[in-house]
């Protein structure tokens, strides 16, 4: 879900983005209704998954919320669920293309992971195609962190298919792994909250023509 901007080539060599369907020039279709969809489905199950978690280990919410056995099952079950979406927005050609770039290293994005290290905010020092490298980088990290949340979850759900040693392991691991995605979470909300244009990106389908050329002037060399 990250800042998540998307761009067009900044040269008149490339060809830009299909623009929006609404016909604005100044607009460039980033997301079709797939990705969105599979991202805000899959933002409002991890956001109930946390926030079910909080009431569980934090006494003064738990206290506030009561009914554990309930926000138990509304935890397990949306944690059971947060691959489906992605499974089924693979039925998308363009939400299959979008799990390619995010899935591809480039020269570039070295670049732009050390221009971050510097701390460069200079769009002309961070080259990125649709996604930059620290977007590729987290929805990596999420996937594979959601990944070890459902593996470890469902150890400690169903008891029997494990060892009780293994089961201690899965709960150690299951809660700092927790507590990490709920601090990465909060960068990435915080990262979005702090570009209006990526926002609109996702919410609308589409960005503004000159912030995706000074954004993302790779997109199309992707």
């Amino acid at each position: 879900m990250t800042s998540t901007p998307g761009s067009a080539g900044p040269t008149a060599a490339r060809t830009p983005p299909p623009s929006d369907p609404g016909g604005a020039a100044a607009r460039v279709r980033r997301f079709g209704p797939a990705q969105r969809w599979v991202h805000r489905t899959t933002g409002a199950l991890m956001l109930v998954c946390v926030a079910s978690a909080a009431c569980l280990y934090v006494p003064q919410l738990a206290e506030l919320v009561g009914r554990r056995l309930l926000v138990v099952t509304v935890h397990e079950w949306s944690g059971l669920l947060l691959p489906v979406p992605v499974l089924v927005g693979l039925v998308s050609r363009a939400f299959r293309a979008d799990l390619g770039r995010l899935n591809r290293f480039l020269p570039y994005d070295k670049e732009w992971l050390r221009a971050a290290l510097r701390r460069d905010p200079r769009p002309a020092s961070r080259p990125s195609g649709k996604f930059n490298a620290g977007q590729k980088l987290y929805a990596a990290w999420i996937a594979g962190a959601v990944l070890v949340m459902l593996g470890t979850g469902l150890l400690m759900w169903f008891t029997g298919l494990a060892p009780v040693m293994w089961r201690t392991s899965a709960t150690f691991i299951h809660d700092w792994l927790a507590l990490a995605i709920g601090i990465v979470l909060a960068g990435h909300i915080g990262m979005a909250y702090g570009d209006p244009e990526a926002r609109r990106g996702m919410r609308t389908g589409s960005v503004d023509r000159a912030w995706a050329e000074r954004e993302h002037r790779h997109w199309k060399g992707d």
